[in-house]
């Protein structure tokens, strides 16, 4: 099982990517007594049966990744929201797309923390391919504290697989969880 909020979406955001989706937007959220999040996708979708097999940890459709007989990511989501009396929507349609939003109660002593929300939006950006990230990181009850695409990135420190790069685009996320996420 996956130990923080960040370990689902970076899961669902890999699953975006492996889908073919160009564009993938990330949005996180405390507000109200809940941390929510929300994975949007352009990628190759699902029909409603491959949209319910996704919630079965018991199969793979053998395609992403071959000789894997089960997929764990999306089931484990969803006992961990389950278990801490979070909700869930996820919706998808084969050929445009998939949506995922969810949230846990922040008081819940089964709700797992965030994480290193820096670190997850780091390890997103790295993952290989021709596809634009955009993460909304939004302030508890205040609206938008930042947001981020990918492509700005690259664009401000260079190439993510230089490891200078990656150090520059860290800090700069965590000087942004701080600052614009204090609480007045």
């Amino acid at each position: 099982m996956h130990f923080a909020v960040c370990d689902f979406l970076l899961d669902l955001v890999q699953n975006s990517i492996e889908a073919g989706a160009t564009d993938i937007s990330v949005t996180i959220a405390e507000e109200q007594g809940w941390l929510w999040a929300e994975v949007l996708d352009n990628g190759k979708g699902m029909d409603a049966a491959e949209l319910e097999r996704a919630k079965d940890p018991f199969y793979t459709d053998g395609r992403k990744h071959a000789g894997r007989t089960v997929g764990l990511g999306i089931p484990f989501l969803l006992q961990s929201l389950e278990l801490a009396g979070g909700t869930y929507r996820l919706d998808s349609t084969r050929g445009a797309g998939t949506s995922f939003s969810f949230r846990f109660p922040t008081d819940g002593i089964d709700t797992p923390p965030l994480g290193d929300v820096p670190g997850l939006i780091v390890s997103a950006w790295c993952f290989d391919g021709p596809y634009e990230l955009m993460v909304t990181r939004r302030a508890p009850d205040r609206g938008v504290a930042y947001a981020i695409k990918r492509s700005e990135m690259i664009g401000a420190v260079g190439d993510l697989t230089d490891a200078g790069a990656l150090v520059l685009a860290r800090e700069f996320l965590v000087s942004n969880e701080v600052t614009s996420l204090e609480t007045t």
